[in-house]
């Protein structure tokens, strides 16, 4: 038996080297610079908890913490009733399903830099495809990036573009529903959307759950698309129009690399870490009496 518990941490070594390496050794050392004034420039200088007193009084720090909820708010669910429907799209039996799930499929596999500068051509107000359709239908397209009001909106959109990835895991969830159980309500009289809600809707609910993490998660950290489509390669013009995308990923960015703050950052980091931990164990509270798991039969 000791054998094979040696065995099984050699064959696991290499993750567990690269774990505490390459993660856990990075995150504890984020953690101690977290409580120094440390810069690119110079030494860890112990200061406790000066960094996060100086967060507490940081406008900025709260306008990029509102930017961020506001994405996530508007973002998560609109994927997951996006995704849910794809899925359910391609779940039907027609012709070409499978071209058409690879189809939906592969934005989520394409580089986030190549799809933020596709979009910024798309969300273009003088001459992107977005407005051109509308002025075809006689309607006036909003500034889209360069609007306070509609930056936003416009990322989240630009995210509804890699919708299939959770679609996937929807269709798979689908593909698990008996369909014994659906066709025995259809005999019972209930109609699509009383067997959806009653039967397919709990049966999928630990999909749901884990893409509602997943896109949290995402939500929260979003960078690159904002970095990229909204002038942070510029320092000193990073979020869009009067900071309307200073995501606080964006802006733990512009303390850490363009003004060398690295305690500050990693104060910043670890408050993101705290946030994303409480809300991801808020869902799995909220979920615990709406999620059904199937327990194995015997």
């Amino acid at each position: 038996m000791k054998a094979e518990h040696r065995q099984g941490w050699l064959f696991v070594s290499p993750w567990v080297i690269g774990f505490l390496l390459l993660t856990a050794g990075p995150m504890l050392y984020s953690l101690y610079l977290s409580f120094t004034a440390a810069s690119l420039l110079s030494p860890p200088e112990w200061v406790g908890l000066e960094n996060y007193r100086r967060l507490a009084s940081d406008p900025l720090f709260y306008r990029s913490l509102g930017n961020t909820a506001v994405y996530a708010l508007m973002g998560v669910p609109a994927g997951l009733l996006l995704s849910l429907g794809l899925a359910l799209l391609l779940n039907a039996p027609v012709r070409g399903q499978g071209f058409f799930r690879t189809l939906f499929f592969l934005p989520s596999v394409t580089n986030t830099v190549a799809l933020s500068l596709l979009w910024l051509w798309l969300l273009n107000p003088e001459f992107g495809l977005l407005n051109a359709g509308l002025r075809g239908c006689g309607l006036a397209g909003p500034l889209w990036l360069q609007s306070e009001a509609w930056a936003k909106p416009a990322l989240v959109l630009m995210s509804l573009w890699t919708a299939g990835g959770q679609a996937v895991i929807f269709l798979a969830a689908l593909q698990g529903v008996p369909r014994e159980l659906t066709e025995a309500a259809a005999i019972d009289g209930a109609g699509p959307v009383r067997r959806f809600f009653t039967i397919t809707l709990p049966m999928i609910s630990p999909a749901l759950l884990f893409n509602l993490i997943m896109g949290l998660v995402g939500a929260l950290q979003v960078f690159t698309s904002a970095f990229v489509m909204t002038g942070g390669v510029q320092p000193g013009s990073e979020g869009g129009p009067n900071q309307a995308t200073l995501f606080i990923v964006l802006y733990l960015y512009k303390k850490a690399f363009q003004e060398f703050e690295m305690g500050y950052a990693s104060a910043l980091a670890w408050v993101l870490f705290a946030l994303i931990t409480a809300c991801t164990a808020l869902a799995f509270r909220l979920a615990r009496e709406r999620v059904h798991y199937e327990s194995a039969t015997p």
